[in-house]
């Protein structure tokens, strides 16, 4: 089964950006859809994007589409997620997940994904 291992995060002040990396290894990267959670303290986790095995048609939360975007790169095993604009609310811990048997994967269904990283904090403020 794959491991994840998520990094990147930091504290950025409103406006700035970051970029959060999700390494994958011990799968084939190219046999897993992968998304980006996010959960702030005391709020539910939540999806914020995801990007399916053949990079065709990303999935955006809403509340981040226009700031941020997901790529792969397969020659490294890893998922980036570039955070443009951030918002204090964009602040949380960050993870990354992975699943086999997606075809096309959506940021509303986190039941979907199988594996999952410890995550990353993002902090956002000024």
């Amino acid at each position: 089964q794959p491991q994840l291992v998520e990094s990147g995060g930091g504290s950025v002040q409103p406006g700035g950006s970051l970029r959060l990396s999700c390494v994958v290894s011990g799968g084939n990267f190219d046999f897993y859809a992968i998304g980006w959670f996010r959960q702030a303290p005391g709020k539910k986790r939540e999806g914020v994007s995801c990007i399916n095995k053949n990079e065709r048609r990303p999935d955006y939360a809403n509340s981040v589409k226009g700031r941020f975007t997901i790529s792969r790169d397969k020659a490294k095993n890893t998922v980036y997620l570039q955070m443009d604009n951030l918002k204090p609310e964009d602040s949380g811990i960050y993870y990354c997940a992975a699943e086999r048997s997606i075809t096309l994967c959506s940021v509303s269904r986190e039941e979907w994904f199988e594996y999952w990283g410890l995550g990353t904090q993002v902090t956002v403020s000024s």
